[in-house]
């Protein structure tokens, strides 16, 4: 009995893993929804507020979203406002779309 070899994902589908590993958490997803509630988007110790978490939880949360590309901050004096990175939900929902 041969084995055949497992096809090798293209980039696609390793983009949308990775996406996926990104919103692999709650807590993720919380923020996504808080700064797609709030438009204009997020201080960083409001995040923290509203998602009654440790302040270095929710910046490794922050850093996981931002490097996916699912959102942006912006330094803002002493603080970093996040928002939504729309160019990236747009790109996973084109990968989803085209499971």
């Amino acid at each position: 009995m041969s084995r055949r070899a497992a096809p090798r994902p293209d980039a696609a589908d390793e983009e949308l893993a990775a996406l996926a590993k990104a919103l692999a958490h709650p807590a993720r997803v919380r923020v996504l929804r808080l700064l797609a509630r709030r438009g204009d988007g997020c201080i960083g110790c409001d995040i923290v507020a509203d998602l009654e978490l440790a302040q270095s939880t929710v910046s490794e949360h922050l850093r996981v979203l931002k490097a996916a590309g699912l959102i942006e901050g912006a330094v803002d004096g002493p603080r970093v406002c996040y928002r939504l990175r729309r160019a990236g939900l747009a790109r996973l929902k084109g990968l989803v779309a085209a499971l």
